[in-house]
């Protein structure tokens, strides 16, 4: 399936000036700002730039980090990772795989998750959609 293909104006129009700066410009938000840090609703979220379904609150955990933290994408074929060197450090990069918008890094530190991962995940790149209660 193709990516999402815009130009960066049509980007500029649908997100606010953090989304854009975080999700193309690869940006991150300071910790314990983003409004997903201590947020456990029941639900799934969603890429803020194209609505793709990546995360559900089931594999959400209070990391510590300041960013909302998951220990596995909802679909591993709905994110992409790649090395990413920059600022002298070797990390993996997370991005959305329907549009290439930049939602975080994922580490191999967490121990306590059923698959050791921590997907650490800009709040500024994400929606939600609450589960319906029953």
């Amino acid at each position: 399936m193709p990516k999402i293909e815009k130009t960066e104006a049509e980007w500029r129009v649908g997100l606010s000036a953090e989304e854009y700066r975080i999700l193309r410009e690869k940006g991150t938000e300071r910790a314990f700002t983003g409004k997903f840090d201590h947020f456990f609703e029941p639900g799934e979220y969603v890429c803020k730039g194209c609505g793709e379904m990546l995360f559900m609150s089931d594999a959400k955990f209070d990391s510590g980090c300041g960013w909302p933290a998951f220990y596995e994408a909802a679909d591993k074929s709905k994110v992409e990772e790649h090395e990413d060197t920059a600022f002298g450090m070797r990390r993996v990069e997370v991005t959305c795989a329907n549009c290439g918008g930049h939602l975080g890094h994922v580490f191999p530190d967490a121990p306590q998750t059923p698959t050791g991962m921590r997907y650490c995940i800009n709040s500024a790149s994400l929606g939600f959609r609450a589960k319906p209660r029953a």
